[in-house]
């Protein structure tokens, strides 16, 4: 599971690619299954109405068939900050 799944404080995300025998849907249905599974055996179970699937953006992040990308809007807003020239510019 450690392959195709993440968590990030109480939250869980799932990825999954195609394989020679499977699609990504299908393969992306056996990993939500083995997860639900895996919570139910563990008596932890999901808020229907905070589950989010099939998205493409995480947390400010897209995910694609080539990885995480972070948004380009955000790096750009990043990498145009002044440079810090005094420690007390580093503080703020």
């Amino acid at each position: 599971m450690q392959q195709f799944v993440q968590t990030y404080f109480d939250d869980i995300f799932m990825r999954s690619r195609a394989s020679e025998d499977k699609t990504t849907v299908e393969a992306h249905l056996d990993h939500l299954r083995e997860v639900l599974m895996s919570m139910r055996e563990n008596r932890l179970y999901a808020n229907i109405n905070k589950c989010i699937f099939g998205v493409e953006e995480i947390l400010g992040c897209f995910l694609g068939k080539d990885g995480v990308r972070a948004d380009p809007e955000k790096v750009c807003a990043i990498a145009q900050w002044p440079v810090p020239v005094s420690q007390k510019d580093l503080r703020k």
